[in-house]
């Protein structure tokens, strides 16, 4: 029987949100195909021996068949040619009827680069497959999730990647089957070590921007660097991160590490605290993957206001101290 491949995007042997969200969506693909759902994980010998068995866990949980091991020195951490040299040698060996990866930017380069080697056409960013017809019909993201593309594709191997957040991942609901291990050597040539992952360089520890379950951003309206202490403060309350705005950086106020947005990080936590930003498409695009969202401006026409499911119009630094306050006040109170 065939089957839908999916890339899985990991970090050292810890697969990635965006991982599980395609595998969930290759699974759906892989039904209305008939077809299995298989994994493709690409690593040495030393990350197999660590991570081989959560991995193989973690795929199969999610529906995967048949876990296909790419083996190699060259793929003791990520590097674009080398994972789009294994998965070029993968497609060759086996031949599935698609291949599927996320939309980070890790599976958007490793698949742009098997797209290269193969000469096949690459739809990125999709929401919605529908393989019923030929060509297939899909539905995707474009300019920065201004708008969706309906597309039609004919190619002899489809090549997606699913837009991040798209897809809320979610594991099988049956029991797993114990997923098949097979592995595969790929032969890779000098060429594959021009751009390779040497260091790395610890930035932050524990929940991350792109991780946390609450984010607190301020925009232009917060008015300095000084202004974010009370975002800091409800952040730690509720045990999330602060985030900006590309304004705020642009005035040298926090780091680009905490930008929110396209050309920043993108953020899909159960509540976004969006305070003085106005909602800019690049902003939004960063933002739009949030559960839930709560405006906080003086400007009841401001864009963020007008996308946010819940909205305060009032001066931030009124609000967001009342809001801490409030938190403080209710763990204080004593149980009944």
């Amino acid at each position: 029987m065939s089957s839908v491949a999916v890339l899985i995007d990991h970090d050292r042997g810890v697969p990635s949100g965006g991982a599980l969200e395609a595998l969930t969506a290759a699974r759906r693909l892989a039904a209305d195909l008939g077809a299995d759902l298989d994994a493709v994980v690409l690593g040495d010998s030393e990350l197999f021996e660590t991570h081989g068995a959560s991995l193989v866990a973690s795929c199969a949980s999610y529906g995967a068949a048949v876990v296909h091991r790419g083996r190699h020195s060259l793929l003791a951490d990520y590097g674009p040619d080398a994972w789009g040299a294994a998965l070029a040698a993968f497609i060759e060996a086996v031949h599935p009827a698609a291949v599927v990866a996320a939309g980070t930017d890790r599976g958007a380069e490793a698949m742009a680069q098997l797209a290269a080697r193969t000469d096949l056409p690459l739809v990125a960013n999709c929401v919605s497959v529908s393989p019923a017809n030929d060509p297939w019909e899909i539905t995707r993201i474009q300019w920065g999730g201004s708008l969706l593309e309906d597309v039609t594709l004919t190619s002899s191997l489809p090549l997606l990647t699913i837009a991040q957040h798209a897809v809320e991942a979610a594991p099988c609901e049956d029991d797993p089957v114990e997923a098949m291990v097979a592995d595969f050597a790929p032969d890779l040539g000098s060429e594959a070590e021009r751009t390779l992952v040497r260091d790395r360089v610890t930035l932050t520890e524990g929940i991350t921007l792109s991780t946390s379950p609450v984010v607190v951003s301020g925009g232009r309206g917060v008015g300095s660097a000084e202004g974010f202490a009370p975002l800091e403060e409800l952040a730690e309350l509720l045990g999330g991160r602060v985030g900006c705005s590309r304004a705020v950086t642009n005035n040298g106020w926090r780091s680009h590490a905490d930008q929110v947005g396209q050309t920043g990080t993108r953020i899909a936590p159960e509540i976004y605290i969006a305070c003085g930003i106005s909602g800019a498409i690049q902003h939004w695009v960063g933002a739009m993957g949030s559960k839930n969202i709560l405006a906080i401006n003086i400007d009841p026409e401001a864009n963020m206001v007008t996308k946010a499911g819940y909205a305060v119009i009032a001066d931030l630094h009124e609000v967001v101290p009342a809001i801490s306050d409030e938190i403080r006040r209710r763990r204080d109170r004593p149980a009944n």
